[in-house]
């Protein structure tokens, strides 16, 4: 399994997102501005996550959010697969291989622009969608000095506003869902959490 997009990938499946159910039947479409300061307001984030990936498998795990920059994905045992961020890099550790991790800069990753310390939605030409679609407000958004490095787009319900899924399209135009569960947020995620040179220690090198 490919767990690069995971990161890479923009995400362009109209899935629905959990909880929607629950919402109401037609939401306004959220501004730029207050999705901003609603990412701009998360520090650290804990949450279950399904991700389907182009092939159409999928895995499941738990993710772990530390802005700005580091996002740790676990994958449920007995998938020994990590994706760490941090440093300004991404490992992606592949838990059959006894090589070290896959390692490139974060920067070239659509997710790098919601782990940005200071994200803005309404800069020029980053955005390139944003609608309602009688649930819930999708953004999609690239970098806008490179946008060959791919999009995401951003799944978001509102009362209270609440980010429930991205969808990643890579370079090569490959999609993967990331469907999260409840977010628990606040509280102290330790560095040891989302170090690489921490995780390689541990896995003996590989």
């Amino acid at each position: 399994m490919n767990r690069r997009t995971a990161l890479l990938a923009p995400l362009a499946l109209a899935l629905p997102a959990l909880g929607l159910a629950s919402g109401p039947a037609l939401a306004d479409k959220l501004s730029l501005n207050a999705l901003s300061q609603y990412l701009n307001g998360l520090t650290t984030v804990q949450a279950d996550f399904t991700q389907i990936n182009g092939d159409g498998s999928v895995s499941t795990g738990v993710i772990y959010i530390r802005r700005p920059g580091r996002v740790r994905f676990q994958y449920a045992a007995p998938d020994r697969s990590l994706v760490l961020a941090s440093g300004g890099n991404v490992a992606i550790f592949d838990g059959k291989s006894n090589m070290g991790p896959e390692q490139y800069p974060l920067r070239r990753t659509p997710l790098n622009l919601i782990l940005a310390a200071n994200v803005n939605l309404s800069q020029a030409r980053m955005v390139i969608g944003h609608k309602e679609d009688g649930t819930s407000t999708r953004v999609v958004a690239q970098d806008p000095e490179h946008p060959e490095y791919g999009t995401i787009e951003l799944v978001f319900t509102a009362g209270p506003t609440e980010l429930r899924q991205w969808i990643i399209t890579d370079d090569l135009g490959q999609k993967t869902t990331v469907i999260l569960g409840e977010m628990k947020k606040g509280g102290k995620m330790g560095d040891s959490l989302f170090s690489i040179p921490v995780e390689m220690s541990k896995r003996g090198g590989n």
